[in-house]
């Protein structure tokens, strides 16, 4: 799967490489609002999954894995974990519950010291919020990542994208 991954971010970062194909243009996120007080940071494939250079196509490939509801303990817990394990290529992560207004759910720091930055650890916090049970139905996300472009989903309580 490694393989697979790092095939798609090589293809993606060789000079050249012709993204004006049909299926890059239709999978293509949309540009951030003008008005946002983030700033764009270098992008260069470093191999460490820092950028949204690396990290977009994994998350564009695993949709389906970027949230779940979990019902435990008389709740349901709403779980971002995927998107934590790939924040280091992210600037900001927003959600809405049911309809509401999507809110910005803050992301740990990266531990570029580390040998695996985007490492989730004790001292990150945990990656879910509490809500009543059976209360939530969809889930939409707005992504933007560090080079500033945006991707947003709408998912089911099930956490598969709803068309």
């Amino acid at each position: 799967m490694i393989d697979v991954i790092l095939a798609i971010i090589a293809a993606a970062a060789q000079p050249g490489a012709d993204s004006s194909a049909p299926e890059a243009a239709a999978a293509a996120p949309e540009p951030a609002p003008a008005q946002t007080a983030l700033a764009a940071e270098p992008q260069e494939a470093t191999g460490r999954f820092t950028t949204a250079l690396e990290v977009k196509p994994i998350l564009a490939a695993t949709h389906g894995n970027w949230i779940h509801v979990r019902e435990f303990d008389g709740q349901d817990l709403l779980y971002v974990t995927h998107l934590w394990s790939w924040r280091c290529g992210l600037a900001q992560v927003k959600l809405g519950v049911n309809g509401q207004a999507p809110e910005i759910w803050p992301l740990p720091d990266c531990h570029l010291e580390e040998g695996f930055p985007n490492m989730i650890k004790e001292e990150d916090g945990l990656p879910y919020r509490s809500y009543p049970l059976g209360s939530i139905q969809q889930v939409s996300v707005e992504v933007t990542y560090d080079d500033l472009s945006r991707e947003s989903l709408t998912f089911g309580r099930n956490g598969q994208p709803l068309q």
